[in-house]
């Protein structure tokens, strides 16, 4: 196999989780960047978890992990698989009902997330997975390939966010950002959740154990249902 005389020590992690577009942009540095972070994953024995389509770098970064010998889950709207689904699949594709269930399912499987270059799904994605960091529905690494600067204005916009008090300081520390692959991913081995959510978990965690105990209490909230999902 291609990658033998390359695989790393194991991981903290056993799945990724990858959004990524389903088009692979007008620049090959972007799918370069898929083919690496394919690399990479395989390189430390790490599974991917994606969008299930065969098309764009979605395509790009699951055919070259399962190449390289790694398992790959693909998870999928019904509605979506003809659009995004053509020719031949690789791994596991798991059709699901809608957009919100891909998101639950591909979170749950996962041990922490990256997004490649993408669009709006991409980004949409992104942003709610840190969300639920910041609120503490799970405490899953988040990283940003920043591939050439791509997400340069995002992080900008971050920081604005930050400097103008609607985001916490601490909480600038949920994304994990690197221009290339294997430096990402040795961030996110390395990464300590520090940021507010952490405790929030916590506190909700005891809430919740107390809360059942007392009066078989099932939490029936959006935050219960997500974090019941990861």
């Amino acid at each position: 196999m291609e990658m033998e005389g390359k695989i790393q020590k194991n991981s903290r992690f056993k799945r990724v989780c990858v959004f990524c577009g389903s088009s692979t942009g007008k620049r090959n540095c972007y799918s370069d960047a898929a083919i690496d972070l394919a690399h990479e994953l395989v390189a430390r024995r790490l599974d991917l978890v994606y969008g299930g389509g065969s098309i764009g770098l979605m395509g790009l970064v699951s055919k070259a992990v399962h190449h390289g010998g790694g398992n790959v889950i693909g998870i999928i709207p019904r509605t979506l698989m003809n659009k995004e689904i053509t020719g031949e699949t690789v791994g596991e594709v798991r059709p699901v009902a809608d957009m919100h269930q891909r998101k639950a399912e591909m979170a749950r499987h996962s041990d922490c997330f990256i997004a490649l270059p993408g669009g709006y799904g991409t980004l949409e994605e992104l942003l709610e997975v840190i969300t639920w960091a910041q609120l503490g529905i799970h405490d899953k690494p988040v990283g940003l390939l920043n591939v050439d600067g791509y997400y340069n204005y995002l992080l900008t916009f971050i920081d604005k966010a930050v400097d103008d008090g609607f985001i916490k300081p601490s909480q600038r520390n949920i994304i994990v950002s690197a221009p290339n692959a294997k430096e990402l991913v040795q961030k996110l081995e390395e990464y300590v959740p520090v940021h507010d959510g952490v405790i929030a978990k916590a506190s909700w965690e005891v809430d919740k154990q107390q809360a059942q105990q007392q009066v078989g209490f099932k939490a029936t909230t959006l935050q219960t249902e997500v974090a019941s999902a990861l």
